[in-house]
């Protein structure tokens, strides 16, 4: 049986203890909302983006000399999937979502008889479509040594992707990330990125 002293000694390590979590949690919370903050601001800018870029690439449709990262390639054989899921695990279905989204849109290619080239964004995503199409993933990028991703790290995404599709790698690109809703739910979803989508304008004004 514990002495008077063995369970004083407990009583202040669980005090002590709690004590930790607590601020774990007050950091954790500050963390989070300064996140959600940036979220909810960069998504008027990115819907505006989106709506300027489809109003560019329905400008250039049929006209000579127009880029091809506006107009594609003229093929459609070769996709790059790009995959953005989390360095760590322990998120619930966040990149679970976003895999299962993938894995039905590169199926659904391979079916049509198109050819598919993975780039991961995040192990996670990594470690799960390995078991499926270990051969189709070309590379991962690794952020797990990155305190913070900012706008530098994407743009570098970006470039090297540019690079693949002036190089000939690939005619299309589409990515999958999780589109943030709320601090409980994200949605997995797609997006093509090369070439420019252009959906039928609602308005002739984007600017």
């Amino acid at each position: 049986m514990a002495s008077l002293k063995d369970l004083r000694n407990r009583i202040t390590s669980v005090k002590s203890t709690q004590k930790i979590t607590k601020a774990m949690k007050m950091v954790a919370a500050s963390k989070l909302k300064r996140a959600q903050n940036a979220a909810e601001q960069a998504r008027p800018y990115a819907q505006r983006m989106d709506k300027v870029m489809a109003a560019l690439g329905q400008s250039v449709i049929g006209q000579p000399g127009s880029s091809p990262l506006l107009v594609g390639s003229g093929s459609d054989h070769t996709w790059l999937v790009v995959v953005a899921t989390s360095e760590r695990g322990l998120c619930g279905g966040f990149n679970t979502n976003i895999v299962r989204a993938a894995k039905r849109r590169i199926d659904s290619l391979l079916a049509d008889g198109k050819d598919v080239k993975i780039l991961c964004v995040g192990r996670k995503g990594r470690a799960q479509l390995r078991r499926f199409y270990g051969p189709r993933i070309i590379d991962v990028i690794d952020m797990s040594g990155m305190r913070s991703v900012g706008f530098a790290d994407a743009a570098a995404i970006a470039e090297r992707v540019r690079v693949m599709f002036d190089e000939g790698e690939f005619d299309v690109a589409i990515m999958f990330y999780a589109r943030f809703q709320s601090a409980l739910t994200q949605i997995a979803t797609e997006q093509q990125l090369i070439p420019v989508p252009c959906p039928p304008l609602k308005t002739g004004r984007v600017i």
